[in-house]
């Protein structure tokens, strides 16, 4: 009798094996997927980028203003200036962006998709600053549009890089990550 039951054990344990390994795989495929993202995530990404992008943005800028003839303190005031707006361009921008982002079925964030950011971002900044820059140094708007040309290869290559160099620090947005399964 006890060998009767000694055998029957394992039978048992292996039933209730399958019995609560079919319940687990049926609870998984009704239970929601959760995705936990990897890396800097949210308000708190978006400060740190802006911050560090700026930063540097605003040193740079001062340099190139003065190299090209215009006085220290002018330049200066103009690379904060173009700072701020940067800042809340880059915040407005960078939201619409992880948005439609988020909405494509294919993640992550390819050469094309970082060259689509950096030109859509660029040309949006451009277009505020050409304009700003013409009054502050009183130059004309063709002026400006060359000041704003050689700035602007600068800042394409330097936001193509920091976006990159960033992405490895921090990790990926959400809305770049694949959701695992």
């Amino acid at each position: 009798m006890s060998q009767q039951a000694s055998a029957m054990a394992p039978a048992s344990s292996s039933a209730d094996s399958l019995a609560s390994s079919l319940s687990s795989s049926a609870a998984k495929q009704t239970a929601p997927i959760s995705f936990q993202p990897t890396g800097l995530q949210g308000a708190k990404r978006r400060i740190v980028y802006v911050g560090l992008y700026e930063a540097i943005a605003i040193a740079v800028s001062s340099a190139i203003f003065m190299a090209i003839g215009q006085n220290a303190s002018d330049s200066g005031v103009m690379a904060v200036v173009a700072s701020v707006i940067a800042i809340c361009w880059n915040l407005l921008f960078n939201y619409l962006f992880e948005k439609w982002e988020s909405s494509q079925t294919v993640k992550g964030r390819s050469i094309l998709r970082r060259v689509v950011h950096a030109i859509g971002f660029e040309g949006g900044i451009a277009a505020m600053l050409i304009p700003l820059m013409a009054w502050w140094f009183n130059i004309t708007l063709w002026e400006a549009a060359v000041m704003e040309a050689g700035l602007l290869v600068f800042f394409m290559v330097y936001t193509f890089a920091f976006n990159w160099v960033f992405d490895r620090l921090f990790g990926l947005p959400a809305s770049a990550q694949a959701m695992a399964q």
